[in-house]
């Protein structure tokens, strides 16, 4: 499927130069949708996948309907203060600033096999303090699927050695 005819590109958002990229319109078509996240599954199956890691908040809206097909659990990877309870925590640098990202620190066991979802990978940076958080708790990043890459900003580059999905790049 074509999935770029389901995305809508929103020039100057949220700052001047930047063209977003916006996956609410192939969200709001079911089939497209479906067939997006159909995708990741059948990636995910050979990999023999424990636990799905999405950090907030389109990671969750890719990785929640790819642990259910799955039937594995799925963890959420939040910003600094959004976890109720102990979290490990990594600083990261993304397209427009820097911030923190927590996980649970008993939501990975060591050993598990996690495939990390989000909607796009843009500098890497996101992902590449996902895979940290995981790694910390010894989990094992055996792949990571998007639904765009932005591949002019090259974060595929800081992950180097991981597997990689992207169903659609610009």
């Amino acid at each position: 499927m074509d999935y770029k005819k389901y995305i809508t590109i929103v020039d100057d958002w949220p700052k001047k130069g930047v063209r977003f990229k916006d996956i609410t319109t192939l969200m709001d078509n079911g089939t497209a949708y479906k067939s997006a996240v159909d995708e990741i599954v059948e990636y995910s199956k050979v990999r023999n996948i424990d636990l799905v890691v999405g950090p907030e908040a389109r990671g969750f809206i890719v990785g929640c309907p790819v642990s259910y097909a799955l039937e594995v659990g799925f963890a959420p990877v939040r910003k600094e203060g959004k976890l109720p309870r102990e979290v490990i925590k990594v600083d990261y640098g993304l397209e427009y600033g820097q911030n923190v990202l927590t996980i649970h620190k008993d939501a990975i066991k060591p050993g598990q096999r996690v495939l990390i979802t989000d909607d796009l990978l843009a500098t890497g940076g996101t992902i590449e303090a996902t895979i940290k958080l995981v790694e910390q708790l010894g989990g094992i990043v055996v792949g990571c699927a998007f639904l765009i890459e932005l591949t002019y900003l090259n974060g595929r580059d800081k992950l180097e050695g991981y597997d990689v999905l992207t169903l659609m790049q610009y």
